[in-house]
C-alpha cells in the first residue's frame, strides 16, 4: 500500500513537467495580446452581445450630455436648419438613395453605422445627403443635384493620383483590351509586362492575380500555411485585412476562428511569443496601423466621447518593423505586408520602400489596376509554388474566373507605366513634408479659431481628433457636408486626400473645415463643463445601456 505513494508522486511530477510548459506558453500568449477588447476576440464578441439597442427621443437627443435647455435649443435649431438645407440641396440624391436602400444591403449598413447607434434614427431621417454621385473632375465630385464637393473620400484608398488619372487609365486600358474583349482563362499579352514590373517594384520573385485585396490576403496566408506546415496566423489588434473570417476574429464574424492570434503591435511580449511558439505560419502587417497602433479603424460611429487619438511616429514604427523582420527570419515565419489600402501612396515601392523593410510576401489591390478591381500577391519563389513535385496530390489550389481580366490588366499596365515615369515620380518628392506641413497649418488654424479639432496624418491619410470631451463630435461630418466636403461613411475617422491636391485646393478645403467647425461650435454641440470628462461620458453611457437592458 505504501509503495503506491512514490509512484503517485512520480506521476504527479511527470504530469506537472508535461503541463507546465504549455501553461507557461499560454500565459505568455495572453500577456502578448492587447489589453483592450481589440486584442481579445472572444471577450469582445461576448461584450458586443450584451450591448442593448436604444434610441434617444428628441428631447434626450439634444441633452444626452446633460446640457442646459438653452444649449439644447440651440442644438435643435442648428440640427433642423441643417435638415431643411439638406432636404432642399440634396433632394434628388436623397430620393434615389431612399429607393435603393431597401435593396442594397451595403447601403443599409453604412446608413445605420454612420453615427453612434443611439442617435442613428433621427440622423437617418433628417440628415441623409444621398449616396450617389454623378461625376468627378480634378479633386471634386458632383452629386445628382449638381452640388460640387471637395473629395476627401479617397475611394477607400483607390484614389492616390486623382480621379482624372484613373479615368484616363481605364479609358486607355479599354481601348487596348477591346480586340480581345472579356476572354477569360487566356492571358492578354500585357500580363507579362505587368508581372515583370510588379516583381521589380516588390523586390520579390513571383506574382499571382486575384479579384480583390481580401482574396489576395487569403491566398498569401494559405500559401504561408502550406509551405511552413504551421496552422496559425498573427494579426495585430485593430488591424484590417479584409472581411474574411480568419482576420475578423471579434465583432463582425459569426464564427470565431481558432487559428488566429491577435497580438499587440510594437510590443516586446509579442516578439517573445513569435520567438517561442512553433505553430505560427505568418505575421500580417497593415502599414496603415502606424497611424493608430492597436486601435480599430476609426469611424464616427464609434465617437461616443473624445478619447480617439492618432499619431504617426515614422522612426518608432520603422524600428518595430525591422525587429519584427529579424524575429520572423530567425523563426522561419512568413512576414506579409498587406499594402492593399496604403499601396503606392507613401512611395513608388510602397511601404517596403518607405520603411526600408523587406517582406516575404506583399499583397496589393485598389489603386494598382488604374481604378478597376484587383488583388495581387507578390512573394518569394519558394512561397508562391502551389504544388509539390514529389507529391502530385498535395496542392494549394487557387484560381478565379476573373483573375487577369484583360480590361483590368491593360488598365494596370497604364498605371504601372505612369508610375515608372521619372517625370511622374516627381510627385513623391518631399511628399511627407508637404502633407505634414498642411496638417500643421490646419491645426494652427483650428487653434487660432479656438476650435476643439485637431488632425493627425500618415502622409495624405488623415484622421480627426477632438480636444473637448463631447458626445456630439460625429456631427462635424454633416457640417462639413454642408460646406461642400465629401467624406466616406466613416466620416472624420479617415479622410484620404489624392496627391493632386494643389496648395490652392488645400487652402479651400482648410477654409471650409474651419467654417464647418465654427458653425458647429456656434450651435452649441461642443458645450462642456469641467465635470463633463470622457470618463463621465462613458459612465453615463453605461448607465443608459443598463437601464435599457433591464427596462428601467
Amino acid at each position: 500500500m505504501d509503495s503506491s505513494i512514490p509512484i503517485l508522486s512520480l506521476a504527479a511530477v511527470a504530469v506537472t513537467a508535461a503541463v507546465a510548459p504549455k501553461v507557461k506558453a499560454r500565459i505568455e500568449l495572453s500577456r502578448a495580446k492587447h489589453r483592450s477588447l481589440a486584442g481579445h476576440s472572444k471577450m469582445s464578441r461576448r461584450v458586443a452581445r450584451l450591448i442593448p439597442s436604444y434610441e434617444f427621443e428628441i428631447d434626450d437627443f439634444f441633452r444626452a450630455d446633460g446640457a442646459p435647455q438653452e444649449v439644447a435649443t440651440r442644438r435643435q435649431d442648428g440640427f433642423f436648419r441643417l435638415a431643411a438645407m439638406f432636404a432642399e440641396r440634396f433632394a434628388k440624391g436623397r430620393e434615389l438613395t431612399g429607393e435603393a436602400a431597401s435593396r442594397i444591403s451595403d447601403l443599409q449598413f453604412t446608413q445605420a453605422y454612420r453615427v453612434p447607434f443611439s442617435f442613428s434614427r433621427l440622423v437617418r431621417e433628417n440628415l441623409g445627403a444621398g449616396s450617389f454621385m454623378q461625376s468627378s473632375s480634378g479633386v471634386t465630385l458632383t452629386d445628382l443635384d449638381g452640388n460640387a464637393f471637395y473629395d476627401l473620400t479617397g475611394s477607400y484608398g483607390v484614389n492616390i493620383f486623382g480621379n482624372d488619372f484613373y479615368k484616363e487609365c481605364i479609358e486607355i486600358g479599354e481601348r487596348r483590351a477591346h480586340a480581345l474583349g472579356p476572354v477569360l482563362g487566356s492571358y492578354h499579352p500585357v500580363v507579362a509586362e505587368n508581372v515583370r514590373r510588379l516583381a521589380e517594384i516588390s523586390g520579390l520573385d513571383e506574382v499571382s492575380f486575384h479579384m480583390s485585396g481580401t482574396e489576395a490576403v487569403m491566398q498569401a496566408v494559405r500559401l504561408a500555411r502550406y509551405h511552413t506546415g504551421r496552422s496559425h496566423l498573427v494579426r495585430f489588434a485593430g488591424s484590417y485585412h479584409g472581411w474574411w473570417g480568419d482576420v475578423q476574429p471579434g465583432v463582425g464574424n459569426p464564427v470565431s476562428p481558432h487559428e488566429t492570434y491577435t497580438l499587440a503591435e510594437m510590443s516586446e511580449r509579442t516578439l517573445h511569443v513569435l520567438r517561442t511558439r512553433r505553430d505560427i505560419a505568418c505575421v500580417l502587417v497593415n502599414p496603415l496601423q502606424a497611424l493608430h497602433p492597436n486601435a480599430n479603424a476609426p469611424g464616427d460611429s464609434s465617437l461616443v466621447d473624445s478619447s480617439r487619438r492618432a499619431r504617426f511616429d515614422r522612426a518608432a514604427y520603422t524600428e518595430w518593423l525591422a525587429r519584427l523582420r529579424e524575429v520572423c527570419t530567425e523563426r522561419n515565419i512568413v512576414l506579409i505586408f498587406d499594402e492593399v489600402f496604403v499601396g503606392f501612396r507613401l512611395a513608388p515601392g510602397g511601404a517596403q520602400e518607405y520603411f526600408g523593410v523587406c517582406a516575404d510576401m506583399v499583397t496589393y489591390g485598389k489603386s494598382l489596376a488604374g481604378g478597376l478591381p484587383i488583388g495581387v500577391v507578390c512573394g518569394k519563389k519558394e512561397l508562391m509554388r502551389r504544388f509539390r513535385d514529389d507529391r502530385p496530390g498535395d496542392v494549394c489550389f487557387a484560381r478565379g474566373t476573373f483573375n487577369s481580366h484583360p480590361y483590368v490588366m491593360t488598365a494596370m499596365d497604364e498605371f504601372l507605366s505612369r508610375l515608372a515615369s521619372p517625370n511622374f515620380r516627381a510627385v513623391y518628392n518631399g511628399l511627407d513634408d508637404i502633407w505634414n506641413g498642411r496638417a500643421r497649418l490646419l491645426n494652427e488654424m483650428m487653434e487660432k479659431a479656438e476650435l476643439p479639432v485637431r488632425f493627425a496624418n500618415l502622409s495624405s491619410i488623415w484622421t480627426v481628433c477632438y480636444e473637448t470631451p463631447s458626445r456630439y463630435n460625429w456631427m462635424l461630418q454633416f457640417y462639413l457636408r454642408a460646406e461642400g466636403i465629401a467624406l466616406s461613411w466613416v466620416g472624420t475617422g479617415r479622410m484620404i486626400f489624392s496627391l493632386n491636391h494643389t496648395d490652392a485646393d488645400f487652402a479651400e478645403v482648410a477654409k471650409r473645415f474651419v467654417a464647418a467647425a465654427s458653425k458647429m461650435k456656434q450651435d452649441g454641440w461642443w458645450w462642456h463643463t469641467t465635470e463633463l470628462t470622457n470618463k463621465a461620458i462613458r459612465r453615463k453611457i453605461m448607465k443608459e445601456m443598463i437601464a435599457s437592458r433591464f427596462g428601467w
